[in-house]
């Protein structure tokens, strides 16, 4: 992959002016993320390069998108990446802090928050920004979703394992569930490093859950990671 773009099947992103770049677990969740026939309009937070955006418009065309994010080059970015894909009419991107601006209502939303809350920080501001939970932690996560979502809509939240574990305690707190999950491993022999979760309004301990594991021992990619990325990836 270059660091200044990553070329899909159906679009390319170009990610030079973007603290996050693309990456393995975002391709997961966007590529495995269900979107049900009752969703026809979803919000991005904190959207960075459009990846999660220009993958959900491609597997579903009666989706509309609006996507979010804080920091003005990767807003601008994202902008550019989807006005240069096929779907630049179903997704609208918007700088600006998600906790702060004016929210319509939404049947699905997807996130790949800051992950760590208890952590050293890097040496760059925009990337702790985008990896730490600095401006943004799990709390206002929740208050968003809680303001936005439909009663019955539903969010798609990636984390890695240790912080699914706080997302999910503090989900029991506030009377919301997760629905189901799906758990990623590098290689079989390694413990889950990744954890989506669908998450939605109202209690319960019933769980579904499902396991990926990306490469094989002899580091090519497994039958199941290849047939969820398929779509998307130019080599598979």
């Amino acid at each position: 992959m270059s660091n200044q773009y990553f070329r899909f099947k159906q679009f390319t992103v170009h990610q030079d002016r973007c603290a996050m770049k693309v990456s393995t677990d975002a391709c997961i969740q966007g590529a495995w993320t269900p979107v049900l026939p009752q969703v026809k309009k979803v919000l991005d937070i904190g959207t960075g390069t459009g990846l999660l955006s220009l993958m959900l418009a491609q597997r579903n065309a009666e989706i509309h998108i609006d996507a979010i994010e804080l920091d003005e080059a990767a807003a601008l970015q994202a902008k550019e990446n989807i006005a240069a894909s096929p779907w630049a009419n179903r997704v609208q991107v918007m700088q600006g802090d998600v906790k702060a601006v004016s929210l319509g209502e939404y049947d699905m939303v997807i996130c790949n928050p800051p992950f760590f809350q208890n952590s050293l920080l890097g040496d760059t501001d925009e990337r702790n920004i985008a990896r730490h939970a600095l401006t943004f932690n799990y709390e206002a996560l929740l208050t968003v979703l809680n303001g936005c979502l439909k009663p019955e809509g539903y969010a798609s939240i990636l984390l890695p394992y240790a912080e699914h574990m706080n997302w999910q305690a503090l989900l029991q707190k506030h009377d919301w569930r997760i629905v189901s999950k799906l758990q990623v491993r590098p290689k079989l022999t390694s413990a889950f490093n990744r954890v989506i979760s669908l998450c939605a309004r109202g209690y319960s301990t019933d769980t579904e859950t499902n396991d990926l594991c990306i490469y094989e021992p002899n580091h090519t990619y497994t039958p199941a990671f290849e047939k969820l990325l398929q779509p998307f990836y130019l080599k598979l």
